[in-house]
């Protein structure tokens, strides 16, 4: 009894530590249009950061490795973009019927590749994801390479002017902490508990009684739902949808933040973006050299910091306590 005391003790303390570095960040990003940070860079790494928080929730804590999650921000962005210009939209709706699709999309794919593990649930992904690719790349109303411009940010409520950028700026700082807040409380329910045992020892936990089809499959359509969130908010920050979000790359690029801020830490992927998003716009004049940079950090990263940032930052810090 006393083990399990203390061991619930342990648990709440941890989660009493992330709602209050919850908070700092919160606070942080609260400041920063005002300490000299670009606010359009900082949407931009807030909605990317909000991508790679919900692959996080799959790869990280799910143990899924999805090569196809772009699929779900750029038909998101698409939906998003769509419905505002064509139909006259609030944002908030706009935002809403792009993570619905999202949604939507996510229980189909998942329901198809969610019984197989390792590399053939990552390459049904992928080929997913390519075929939601090419019909992009061939359906009239994304206008092939131009994509959806000129998307209008409208009003929020029908009250907050969008076009304003310190009223989008915190409409994405809003959205961003509500969405992370929502996913730190998934991990710490009943219901993440289950899925990381799931990710530890699937057939434990299957004989324990849990159905580990069903819990994935929840794993994956939440995963895609807020990819969606994060690909919807970024078409109205832009006023853009393009076929960039829903290349292969982009699935790429969300797995290179994971890994680099800590896969299964709850701030690894918001530093991962951070950073990610830090390399692509201060190292952008070196042209086509540019890749060449990124992937030569990338692999020294990963050999100085196999858990990630946060990852290895979090494994000194407990062995400095002990």
């Amino acid at each position: 009894m006393a083990a399990i005391a203390q061991a619930s003790a342990v648990r709440a303390a941890s989660h009493n530590g992330m709602v209050a570095a919850t908070v700092v960040m919160a606070s942080l990003l609260a400041i920063a249009p005002f300490v000299g940070f670009y606010p359009v860079f900082l949407m931009k790494a807030l909605c990317f950061a909000l991508f790679a928080c919900a692959f996080n929730l799959l790869l990280g804590f799910g143990g899924l490795l999805s090569f196809g999650h772009a699929m779900f921000l750029g038909t998101a962005g698409y939906v998003c973009a769509y419905t505002a210009k064509q139909f006259g939209l609030t944002p908030e709706l706009a935002i809403l019927a792009g993570t619905a699709a999202s949604a939507a999309l996510g229980v189909v794919v998942g329901a198809l590749a969610i019984r197989r593990q390792g590399i053939y649930f990552a390459m049904i992904t992928l080929a997913i994801a390519q075929m939601m690719y090419f019909f992009y790349v061939q359906a009239p109303f994304t206008h092939g390479e131009d994509g959806i411009q000129g998307v209008p940010r409208g009003h929020l409520f029908g009250l907050i002017d969008l076009g304003e950028p310190l009223a989008m700026y915190y409409t994405v700082v809003v959205v961003f902490v509500a969405a992370f807040a929502l996913i730190l409380r998934i991990i710490h329910s009943p219901f993440g508990q289950v899925l990381k045992a799931i990710r530890e020892n699937e057939p434990r936990t299957v004989s324990l009684g849990y159905d580990a089809d069903r819990y994935k499959l929840l794993a994956f359509v939440l995963s895609a739902t807020l990819s969606g969130l994060a690909g919807a908010l970024k078409a109205i920050v832009f006023q853009l949808a393009s076929l960039t979000d829903v290349y292969w790359t982009m699935s790429g690029e969300v797995v290179l933040m994971t890994l680099l801020g800590g896969m299964g830490t709850i701030f690894g992927p918001v530093i991962g973006a951070f950073v990610f998003i830090s390399l692509e716009t201060y190292l952008a004049r070196f042209g086509e050299w540019f890749t060449i940079i990124t992937g030569a950090i990338f692999v020294v990263c990963v050999l100085a910091f196999r858990r990630g940032i946060v990852g290895e930052l979090a494994a000194w810090w407990s062995a400095r306590r002990r």
